[in-house]
């Protein structure tokens, strides 16, 4: 049992099950943006649109509820099933954004990067003098002495 609380604690403690965690916690309360913009926002503006007080209006009625036969309504849900579809593409868009926005950001890094080193290799370097060279200034100072 022992052993089984340390590779937990190992398993716990690395870098990326702590970077996971906070994916989740940040997905989670994106997610309630989302669907806050969804039921706040779009989908007001489509039953706007269509002349409705919500999205259950476009909800289509199969049978409708008889108390005295004690059968449930059935229904349609096509309003959900609109704001479903909305909610997700608008959570799809803005991952789409952000992952387009990190890739051109990595492409403008890479590219520094890539001039900065071509920089580097087109300055000239100093030309080494030649061993013929060394010896003839070694002999000239030998010959001063």
């Amino acid at each position: 049992m022992k052993k089984f609380i340390e590779e937990f604690k190992a398993f716990i403690s690395r870098g990326n099950v702590l970077d996971m965690a906070v994916g989740v916690i940040v997905g989670g309360a994106f997610g309630a943006i989302t669907s806050s913009l969804v039921a706040n926002v779009i989908t007001p503006l489509l039953a706007w649109i269509f002349g409705t007080p919500n999205t259950d209006a476009l909800n289509i009625t199969l049978r409708a509820a008889d108390e005295a036969a004690g059968t449930e309504a059935i229904v349609l849900g096509l309003g959900t099933f609109v704001g479903a579809i909305i909610n997700f593409l608008v959570i799809a868009l803005v991952l789409f954004s952000v992952i387009k926005a990190f890739n051109k950001a990595h492409e403008l890094a890479e590219a520094a990067k890539k001039k900065e080193e071509e920089e580097a290799a087109a300055e000239p370097e100093e030309p080494k003098p030649t061993t013929e060279e060394l010896l003839t200034a070694i002999l000239d100072e030998l010959k001063k002495k």
